[in-house]
């Protein structure tokens, strides 16, 4: 069966470096430029995994995983930012709040996006 990803971003590059990776892996992978795109598109639809910015305009990342997770508690939620220190409270807020998420640092290779979904979703080892 195939698997559904969800990229949020705002920035297009980012967007498409996703599509890019994963488009010879099976995987379906959709986007939203915002988190609350984001939001409505996992209210119509299940996903296997979400990728997920931090710093976007609008909902910002944190706000968003708080959104995501009401709607599914279980989906892997990886957040891939290089803004991470700006919301350190926030993301220890959500942790300490049993919201559960990883956390990835920008920038990403095509290989490495590869390798964590499929380690993700696949149980493949992550190199």
């Amino acid at each position: 069966m195939t698997k559904h990803i969800l990229v949020i971003d705002d920035e297009p590059s980012i967007r498409k470096s996703f599509l890019t990776a994963l488009e010879d892996t099976g995987y379906l992978v959709e986007t939203a430029e915002s988190g609350e795109v984001g939001i409505e598109k996992l209210g119509r639809k299940k996903y296997d995994l979400i990728f997920l910015d931090l710093n976007m305009p609008g909902l910002n990342g944190v706000e968003t995983l708080r959104e995501l997770r009401e709607i599914d508690k279980y989906v892997p939620i990886y957040i891939v930012t290089a803004f991470h220190a700006a919301f350190t409270d926030q993301l220890k807020g959500a942790a300490a709040d049993k919201i559960d998420f990883e956390l990835l640092k920008k920038p990403l290779s095509s290989d490495q996006i590869v390798s964590i979904t499929k380690g993700i979703l696949d149980g493949a080892t992550i190199t």
